[in-house]
């Protein structure tokens, strides 16, 4: 195990950028997590893990190549972008976009979700009631970013993830996929009565709800049915109900 005494050092650099920068992580291919739970999750899926940094031991095997660095909790604290950092950062390769079979199964589209912990969030419930893919659409809240990660609790290296354009939904919808849009008004179907599954289900940000370009690519508008005088649901938690629905 190497000793990194100094902030200056050439991976604390690194680390730093990760944690900070969307266009640093996105040239790099990389990104930055924290905890031995992640850690564990990251290697049970198979994760590259580019790096280690600790300032306590490691209580998991890891695979013979990954890298090990031990520091002081001064350090990871400098490093780290979360508040109240945990004992162990790593580092890890992002994957390849993966290109989802939109004509089979159900997927989540979430439009213009701005919030991290909402999009990590909705990943992990994803992950759990078996979606097929989560699609983040242009202006989404970076995957990789590590308010993101850690929100996911490891679903992030389960899940299939797809960012995508309009340009790219349109060519979906072109080739025959079905889009249901979660949505206020008028012209919206108790999403309870609506078919949901082997669909794409749309979600907007809690501020701006659906864009006018993928409300026009909906065949279908739900809406989920509350009382009197609440305007609207936490976008995570719109999402949970509406995924639980299409999977049972």
């Amino acid at each position: 195990m190497v000793i990194i005494t100094s902030r200056r050092n050439a991976l604390c650099v690194h680390i730093k950028k990760l944690g900070a920068s969307r266009g640093y992580r996105e040239a790099c291919g990389e990104f930055l997590c924290d905890g031995v739970k992640l850690l564990e999750e990251a290697v049970n899926c198979g994760a590259e893990i580019t790096n280690v940094i600790t300032s306590s031991h490691v209580p998991i095997p890891l695979p013979l190549e990954t890298r090990v660095y031990h520091t002081d909790r001064g350090i990871i604290n400098s490093l780290s972008p979360l508040t109240n950092a945990q004992d162990t950062l790593f580092t890890c390769k992002a994957p390849k976009p993966a290109v989802a079979d939109y004509s089979a199964g159900t997927h989540i589209l979430l439009d213009g979700l701005q919030d991290p912990g909402n999009v990590g969030s909705i990943i992990r419930t994803a992950s759990a009631f078996g979606i097929s893919s989560v699609i983040l659409s242009e202006g989404c809240a970076d995957p990789y970013n590590p308010k993101v990660v850690r929100a996911t609790m490891g679903a992030i290296f389960r899940q299939c993830i797809t960012p995508i354009s309009i340009s790219g939904l349109q060519e979906i919808k072109a080739k025959g996929a079905r889009f249901v849009g979660a949505a206020l008004g008028e012209n919206c179907r108790d999403v309870s009565s609506a078919e949901l599954k082997s669909s794409i289900i749309a979600i907007g940000s809690e501020g701006r709800g659906l864009s006018g370009e993928v409300l026009a690519l909906c065949d279908e508008k739900v809406t989920i049915p509350m009382a009197p005088g609440c305007e609207s649901l936490n976008a995570a938690t719109a999402a949970a109900i509406i995924i639980y629905l299409a999977r049972v």
